[in-house]
Protein backbone atom coordinates (compact mmCIF):
# COMPACT_ATOMS: atom_id res chain seq x y z
CA UNK A 1 0.00 0.00 0.00
CA UNK A 2 1.22 3.50 -1.00
CA UNK A 3 0.08 6.25 1.03
CA UNK A 4 0.07 9.84 0.53
CA UNK A 5 -0.09 11.64 3.99
CA UNK A 6 -1.31 15.50 3.14
CA UNK A 7 -4.19 17.56 2.35
CA UNK A 8 -4.10 17.60 -1.41
CA UNK A 9 -5.76 20.22 -3.48
CA UNK A 10 -7.81 18.67 -6.47
CA UNK A 11 -5.33 19.09 -9.10
CA UNK A 12 -2.51 17.48 -6.72
CA UNK A 13 -5.48 14.67 -6.16
CA UNK A 14 -5.55 14.52 -9.82
CA UNK A 15 -1.55 14.07 -10.84
CA UNK A 16 -1.26 11.66 -7.97
CA UNK A 17 -4.18 9.41 -9.80
CA UNK A 18 -2.27 10.36 -13.50
CA UNK A 19 0.92 9.75 -12.34
CA UNK A 20 0.64 6.61 -10.17
CA UNK A 21 -2.52 4.98 -11.34
CA UNK A 22 -6.26 5.69 -10.35
CA UNK A 23 -6.86 3.79 -6.55
CA UNK A 24 -3.12 3.17 -6.60
CA UNK A 25 -1.98 5.74 -3.73
CA UNK A 26 -4.62 5.77 -0.61
CA UNK A 27 -4.99 9.41 0.50
CA UNK A 28 -4.79 9.96 4.77
CA UNK A 29 -5.62 13.82 5.55
CA UNK A 30 -2.21 15.30 7.07
CA UNK A 31 -4.37 16.10 10.01
CA UNK A 32 -5.30 12.52 10.81
CA UNK A 33 -3.35 9.28 12.25
CA UNK A 34 -1.79 6.87 10.03
CA UNK A 35 -2.28 3.99 12.49
CA UNK A 36 -5.14 2.42 10.51
CA UNK A 37 -2.75 2.04 7.71
CA UNK A 38 0.34 1.26 9.59
CA UNK A 39 0.16 -3.07 9.53
CA UNK A 40 -0.17 -2.75 5.41
CA UNK A 41 1.89 0.48 4.39
CA UNK A 42 4.90 -0.18 2.09
CA UNK A 43 5.60 3.30 0.77
CA UNK A 44 5.29 6.48 2.37
CA UNK A 45 4.61 9.85 0.45
CA UNK A 46 5.13 12.20 3.19
CA UNK A 47 5.03 16.00 3.20
CA UNK A 48 5.00 17.90 6.22
CA UNK A 49 3.21 15.72 9.43
CA UNK A 50 6.13 14.44 11.37
CA UNK A 51 6.97 10.72 10.93
CA UNK A 52 7.79 9.22 14.31
CA UNK A 53 9.79 6.75 15.57
CA UNK A 54 6.54 5.17 16.97
CA UNK A 55 4.47 5.34 13.63
CA UNK A 56 8.04 3.16 12.00
CA UNK A 57 7.91 0.53 14.70
CA UNK A 58 4.57 -0.37 14.00
CA UNK A 59 4.68 -0.29 10.36
CA UNK A 60 5.91 -3.87 9.69
CA UNK A 61 5.87 -3.80 6.01
CA UNK A 62 7.18 -0.31 5.58
CA UNK A 63 9.93 -0.11 3.11
CA UNK A 64 10.31 3.39 1.62
CA UNK A 65 9.37 7.07 3.48
CA UNK A 66 9.37 9.47 0.25
CA UNK A 67 10.05 13.15 1.11
CA UNK A 68 7.86 14.81 -1.58
CA UNK A 69 10.56 18.18 -0.77
CA UNK A 70 13.95 18.15 0.45
CA UNK A 71 14.28 18.62 4.02
CA UNK A 72 13.92 15.30 5.67
CA UNK A 73 13.83 16.79 9.61
CA UNK A 74 10.38 15.82 9.92
CA UNK A 75 11.58 12.33 10.08
CA UNK A 76 12.60 10.07 12.56
CA UNK A 77 15.95 9.21 10.59
CA UNK A 78 17.66 7.22 13.26
CA UNK A 79 14.44 4.89 13.48
CA UNK A 80 13.70 4.32 9.53
CA UNK A 81 17.46 3.21 10.05
CA UNK A 82 16.92 0.85 12.79
CA UNK A 83 13.95 -0.83 11.29
CA UNK A 84 15.61 -1.32 7.61
CA UNK A 85 12.97 1.88 6.44
CA UNK A 86 14.74 3.41 3.17
CA UNK A 87 14.13 7.63 3.42
CA UNK A 88 14.63 9.67 0.57
CA UNK A 89 14.65 13.30 -0.78
CA UNK A 90 14.19 15.01 -4.65
CA UNK A 91 16.69 17.51 -4.29
CA UNK A 92 16.06 20.43 -7.17
CA UNK A 93 12.16 19.21 -7.95
CA UNK A 94 10.80 22.35 -5.99
CA UNK A 95 14.22 24.78 -6.35
CA UNK A 96 11.93 26.69 -9.03
CA UNK A 97 9.12 27.65 -6.88
CA UNK A 98 11.36 28.14 -3.88
CA UNK A 99 13.71 30.75 -6.19
CA UNK A 100 10.37 32.89 -6.86
CA UNK A 101 8.76 32.96 -3.46
CA UNK A 102 12.02 33.92 -2.17
CA UNK A 103 12.36 37.00 -5.16
CA UNK A 104 8.57 37.81 -4.00
CA UNK A 105 8.95 37.85 -0.71
CA UNK A 106 12.13 39.96 -1.08
CA UNK A 107 9.80 42.58 -3.50
CA UNK A 108 6.85 42.23 -1.19
CA UNK A 109 8.71 43.31 1.95
CA UNK A 110 10.84 46.34 -0.17
CA UNK A 111 7.33 47.76 -1.68
CA UNK A 112 5.67 47.09 1.35
CA UNK A 113 2.72 45.62 -0.55
CA UNK A 114 1.05 43.94 2.07
CA UNK A 115 1.00 47.60 3.93
CA UNK A 116 -0.43 49.37 0.52
CA UNK A 117 -3.01 47.04 -0.28
CA UNK A 118 -4.63 46.91 2.77
CA UNK A 119 -4.95 50.58 2.85
CA UNK A 120 -6.29 50.43 -0.99
CA UNK A 121 -9.01 48.28 -0.13
CA UNK A 122 -10.29 50.41 2.57
CA UNK A 123 -10.13 53.79 0.59
CA UNK A 124 -7.44 54.82 1.90
CA UNK A 125 -4.47 53.96 -0.51
CA UNK A 126 -3.29 57.63 -0.68
CA UNK A 127 -3.82 58.42 3.08
CA UNK A 128 -0.92 57.07 4.74
CA UNK A 129 1.38 59.78 6.02
CA UNK A 130 4.11 60.18 3.55
CA UNK A 131 6.56 58.97 5.62
CA UNK A 132 5.61 55.71 5.19
CA UNK A 133 7.27 56.20 1.23
CA UNK A 134 10.51 56.13 3.19
CA UNK A 135 10.84 52.56 4.24
CA UNK A 136 10.29 51.43 0.35
CA UNK A 137 12.94 50.32 -1.85
CA UNK A 138 14.58 48.34 -4.36
CA UNK A 139 16.39 45.16 -5.35
CA UNK A 140 19.08 47.25 -7.60
CA UNK A 141 21.95 48.78 -5.68
CA UNK A 142 21.67 46.23 -2.54
CA UNK A 143 23.60 43.72 -1.83
CA UNK A 144 21.97 40.19 -1.07
CA UNK A 145 23.41 37.24 0.84
CA UNK A 146 22.43 33.77 0.21
CA UNK A 147 22.95 31.65 3.14
CA UNK A 148 23.72 28.18 1.15
CA UNK A 149 24.08 27.84 -2.59
CA UNK A 150 22.08 25.21 -3.23
CA UNK A 151 19.52 24.83 -6.21
CA UNK A 152 17.20 27.41 -4.78
CA UNK A 153 19.79 29.86 -4.30
CA UNK A 154 21.70 29.22 -7.55
CA UNK A 155 18.18 30.01 -9.69
CA UNK A 156 17.81 32.90 -7.67
CA UNK A 157 21.65 34.35 -8.08
CA UNK A 158 21.50 35.32 -11.96
CA UNK A 159 18.17 36.78 -11.25
CA UNK A 160 18.87 39.19 -8.56
CA UNK A 161 21.77 40.41 -10.30
CA UNK A 162 20.36 40.90 -13.40
CA UNK A 163 17.60 43.57 -11.40
CA UNK A 164 21.14 44.96 -10.17
CA UNK A 165 21.93 43.38 -6.87
CA UNK A 166 25.31 42.76 -5.47
CA UNK A 167 25.18 38.88 -4.69
CA UNK A 168 27.31 37.09 -2.06
CA UNK A 169 26.84 33.92 -0.87
CA UNK A 170 28.17 31.30 1.78
CA UNK A 171 28.02 27.63 1.94
CA UNK A 172 30.23 25.05 3.37
CA UNK A 173 33.01 25.88 0.89
CA UNK A 174 33.68 27.98 -1.83
CA UNK A 175 32.07 27.87 -5.03
CA UNK A 176 33.33 27.74 -8.56
CA UNK A 177 31.11 30.91 -9.07
CA UNK A 178 31.09 34.43 -9.72
CA UNK A 179 29.74 35.60 -6.85
CA UNK A 180 31.83 36.39 -3.49
CA UNK A 181 31.91 33.58 -1.21
CA UNK A 182 32.07 35.17 2.48
CA UNK A 183 31.72 32.92 5.86
CA UNK A 184 28.51 33.81 7.44
CA UNK A 185 29.27 36.73 10.35
CA UNK A 186 30.88 38.68 7.70
CA UNK A 187 27.57 37.98 4.90
CA UNK A 188 25.16 38.62 7.86
CA UNK A 189 26.75 41.98 9.15
CA UNK A 190 27.22 43.29 5.22
CA UNK A 191 24.02 42.46 2.95
CA UNK A 192 21.29 44.13 2.92
CA UNK A 193 18.76 41.46 2.41
CA UNK A 194 19.78 37.89 3.53
CA UNK A 195 18.05 34.74 1.98
CA UNK A 196 18.19 31.40 3.92
CA UNK A 197 18.65 28.12 1.83
CA UNK A 198 20.34 25.89 3.88
CA UNK A 199 18.65 22.43 5.54
CA UNK A 200 17.91 22.48 9.31
CA UNK A 201 20.21 20.18 11.48
CA UNK A 202 21.92 20.09 14.76
CA UNK A 203 24.07 22.64 13.36
CA UNK A 204 22.28 24.85 11.59
CA UNK A 205 19.59 25.53 14.23
CA UNK A 206 19.38 29.01 15.67
CA UNK A 207 22.37 29.77 13.36
CA UNK A 208 20.90 33.05 12.23
CA UNK A 209 20.74 35.65 14.86
CA UNK A 210 18.94 38.72 13.31
CA UNK A 211 20.76 41.00 15.63
CA UNK A 212 24.11 40.06 13.68
CA UNK A 213 22.48 41.45 10.64
CA UNK A 214 23.30 45.01 9.21
CA UNK A 215 20.59 47.23 10.56
CA UNK A 216 18.29 47.76 8.18
CA UNK A 217 18.47 44.92 6.61
CA UNK A 218 15.92 42.42 5.27
CA UNK A 219 15.54 38.47 6.04
CA UNK A 220 13.70 36.21 3.99
CA UNK A 221 13.22 32.71 4.72
CA UNK A 222 11.98 29.78 2.50
CA UNK A 223 13.84 27.11 4.41
CA UNK A 224 12.87 26.43 7.72
CA UNK A 225 11.89 28.08 10.88
CA UNK A 226 14.19 26.56 13.41
CA UNK A 227 17.16 28.15 11.50
CA UNK A 228 16.59 31.67 12.86
CA UNK A 229 15.95 32.78 16.49
CA UNK A 230 12.24 34.06 16.76
CA UNK A 231 12.32 35.62 19.80
CA UNK A 232 15.25 38.04 18.61
CA UNK A 233 13.67 38.43 15.21
CA UNK A 234 10.16 39.62 16.26
CA UNK A 235 12.95 42.03 18.77
CA UNK A 236 14.58 42.97 15.87
CA UNK A 237 11.57 43.52 13.61
CA UNK A 238 9.41 45.39 16.40
CA UNK A 239 12.17 48.04 17.94
CA UNK A 240 12.79 48.50 13.90
CA UNK A 241 16.65 47.21 14.11
CA UNK A 242 15.61 45.28 10.62
CA UNK A 243 13.32 47.00 8.20
CA UNK A 244 11.25 43.81 7.80
CA UNK A 245 10.95 40.28 6.84
CA UNK A 246 9.52 37.71 4.37
CA UNK A 247 8.52 34.21 6.03
CA UNK A 248 7.31 30.86 4.88
CA UNK A 249 8.29 29.15 7.59
CA UNK A 250 8.44 28.88 11.46
CA UNK A 251 9.62 27.80 14.58
CA UNK A 252 5.74 26.19 15.39
CA UNK A 253 3.83 25.56 12.45
CA UNK A 254 0.87 26.15 11.50
CA UNK A 255 1.70 29.63 12.88
CA UNK A 256 -0.66 29.76 15.85
CA UNK A 257 -3.26 32.82 16.53
CA UNK A 258 -1.69 35.10 18.97
CA UNK A 259 2.03 34.87 17.82
CA UNK A 260 3.39 38.06 17.23
CA UNK A 261 4.79 37.75 13.99
CA UNK A 262 1.09 38.37 13.19
CA UNK A 263 0.38 41.73 14.02
CA UNK A 264 3.87 43.24 12.61
CA UNK A 265 3.41 45.96 9.65
CA UNK A 266 7.04 45.36 8.38
CA UNK A 267 6.66 41.00 8.16
CA UNK A 268 5.31 38.85 5.33
CA UNK A 269 3.65 35.92 5.91
CA UNK A 270 3.05 32.80 4.15
CA UNK A 271 2.17 28.87 5.60
CA UNK A 272 5.20 27.17 4.11
CA UNK A 273 4.26 27.18 0.93
CA UNK A 274 7.09 28.51 -1.38
CA UNK A 275 7.30 24.90 -2.64
CA UNK A 276 3.90 24.45 -3.12
CA UNK A 277 2.95 24.75 -7.44
CA UNK A 278 1.41 22.37 -9.80
CA UNK A 279 4.61 22.17 -11.78
CA UNK A 280 6.57 21.50 -7.94
CA UNK A 281 3.99 18.45 -7.34
CA UNK A 282 4.38 16.98 -10.88
CA UNK A 283 8.42 16.63 -10.98
CA UNK A 284 7.53 15.26 -7.34
CA UNK A 285 5.53 12.89 -8.14
CA UNK A 286 7.55 11.80 -10.98
CA UNK A 287 10.14 11.03 -8.63
CA UNK A 288 8.16 9.37 -6.22
CA UNK A 289 6.30 6.98 -8.96
CA UNK A 290 9.97 6.03 -10.02
CA UNK A 291 10.87 5.25 -6.33
CA UNK A 292 7.81 3.50 -5.90
CA UNK A 293 8.72 1.53 -9.07
CA UNK A 294 12.33 0.72 -8.23
CA UNK A 295 11.33 -0.07 -4.44
CA UNK A 296 9.24 -2.65 -6.34
CA UNK A 297 11.53 -4.12 -8.59
CA UNK A 298 14.42 -4.08 -5.92
CA UNK A 299 16.84 -1.27 -8.01
CA UNK A 300 18.37 1.17 -6.40
CA UNK A 301 16.92 4.34 -5.21
CA UNK A 302 16.98 8.08 -6.17
CA UNK A 303 18.58 10.44 -4.08
CA UNK A 304 18.39 7.85 -0.81
CA UNK A 305 19.58 9.77 2.54
CA UNK A 306 19.05 6.54 4.67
Amino acid sequence: MIVLHARPSPGFREAVDRIFGAGVVTHVDEAASLDEVAEEITALLHVLTPVTGDFIASAPKLKLIQKLGVGVNTIALDAAREHGVAVCNMPGTNSQAVAEMALSLMMAVLRRTCFFDARTRLGEGWTADPSELDSVGEVAGRTVGLVGFGNSAQRLAPVLEALGAKVVYTARSPRDVAYEFMPLDRLLATSDIVSLHIPLTDDTRGSIDPFAMKKGAILVNTARGELVDEARLIEALTTGYLLGAGLDVFGEEPLPRGNPLLSLPNAVLAPHIAWLTPETLVRSLSVAHENCRRLAAGEALLHQVV
